[in-house]
């Protein structure tokens, strides 16, 4: 069976969104290599560097409850669209400023329009498909996403070995040039927010389901980001394996997705979401919490493969959850809660991971992702939305 069988149905925008976004993420390379550029090129020290990553944080966390609001009163597609122009030009500019005390607002700022792309996205995905089609339409979207990251950071790697400015340079154009696609392919009105009839939904901040879901989720984020936190140093520095094998897990993860993820959750599209959430979570349980049983890289290919289906049956699954919780005049509302929640993930899990991994025996990090993975699986497996149609 052809692995992307199941998604000729899909609308001409939805592919159109993805191509867009596959441009962008193949530019994509200021982030993975700001570290860097602020320790080598500037000469900060790693403490100051480390300051600039957690501004970054605030700067994503601060955005996206707020980004989704606001794409659901101008529209999805133009906070979209602005997401993309506005950190583009923040790329651009940031190797040009030379004051500390200007740059860390400006790391912020791009932080907040980067996140703000998510929730209007999601939600715009959402407006344009049948609720059959939704996993479909998001596999496709996040196939395009790790095809690009496949290549954005490798290329990177190279740019920054001759111009760490030109790192930034580059993602920004990507960026520019993935809004400017937006336009010229998709025109400027995709998909009109839903109007309003009758009486105006709850807020997502008062929806108990939505937050029980959310909430449910998170110690699994919180695992699944241990792949930027303690899994390099265990692979690396405790196990000795090389960084070239390092970055091959990685590799590994992006091919099964982008060759089974869409068929995969196609083949699921009619099974309770209770079910699929607490499979993907039971799979990050047992691919990070056997890692401290693995030593030879066989073993950590093969748990690389089972917590890379829990990440292609969890995140469609979990954003088809919330587009199916959301009222159509909050989808970017819900989205945004969505990218909150990711975003806390990604702020927290490597850091506690780290913290642990440093103070106490590795085994007990590990020990403890099996745990929350499986808590995660226990507290989903009730949870219900009203049942997807087939496509």
């Amino acid at each position: 069976m052809h692995p992307w069988k199941g998604l000729t149905g899909l609308p001409r925008a939805i592919w159109l969104i993805s191509f867009s976004t596959l441009v962008n993420r193949l530019g994509t390379m200021a982030l993975p290599f700001l570290v860097l550029y602020l320790t080598e090129a500037r000469r900060w020290t790693p403490a100051e560097a480390g300051t600039a990553m957690m501004v970054y944080g605030l700067g994503a966390l601060t955005a996206a409850p707020f980004a989704g609001k606001l794409a659901d009163r101008l529209g999805h597609a133009r906070v979209l669209r602005a997401s993309l122009w506005l950190s583009g030009g923040a790329l651009l500019v940031m190797p040009l400023v030379g004051n500390r005390l200007l740059l860390y607002p400006l790391i912020f700022l791009w932080a907040g329009f980067t996140q703000a792309f998510w929730p209007s996205a999601m939600a715009l995905i959402t407006n344009l498909v049948e609720p059959g089609q939704r996993k479909a339409a998001f596999a496709l979207h996040r196939a395009a996403v790790n095809l690009g990251m496949a290549v954005g950071p490798a290329a990177g790697g190279l740019i920054a070995h001759f111009s760490y400015r030109w790192v930034f340079w580059v993602d920004g154009l990507s960026t520019l040039a993935s809004g400017v696609l937006l336009v010229w392919l998709l025109g400027p009105d995709a998909a009109p927010t839903p109007g309003r009839e009758g009486e105006v939904p709850k807020s997502a901040w008062r929806d108990r389901r939505l937050l029980g879901l959310l909430l449910g989720l998170l110690p699994a984020f919180l695992v699944f980001f241990q792949i930027e936190g303690a899994y390099p140093l265990w692979v690396v520095r405790d196990l000795g394996h090389s960084t070239r094998f390092f970055g091959l897990i990685f590799t590994v993860n992006t091919l099964l997705i982008v060759l089974f993820e869409v068929a995969l959750n196609m083949a699921m599209v009619r099974w309770p979401h209770g079910r699929a959430l607490a499979l993907g979570c039971l799979c990050y349980a047992v691919g990070f919490g056997l890692t401290g049983l693995a030593s030879t890289k066989a073993a950590l290919v093969g748990l690389t493969v089972i917590w890379t289906f829990g990440e292609m049956i969890l995140l469609p699954t979990a954003s088809d959850a919330v587009a199916g919780l959301a009222p159509p005049e909050r989808r970017g509302e819900y989205m945004g809660f969505y990218a909150l929640t990711f975003a806390t993930a990604l702020a927290l899990g490597p850091w506690l991971g780290v913290k642990a991994y440093a103070s106490a025996d590795p085994q007990w990090l590990w020990a403890g992702c099996l745990a929350s993975g499986s808590f995660s699986a226990l507290v989903l497996w009730r949870f219900r939305v009203a049942p997807t149609p087939a496509p």
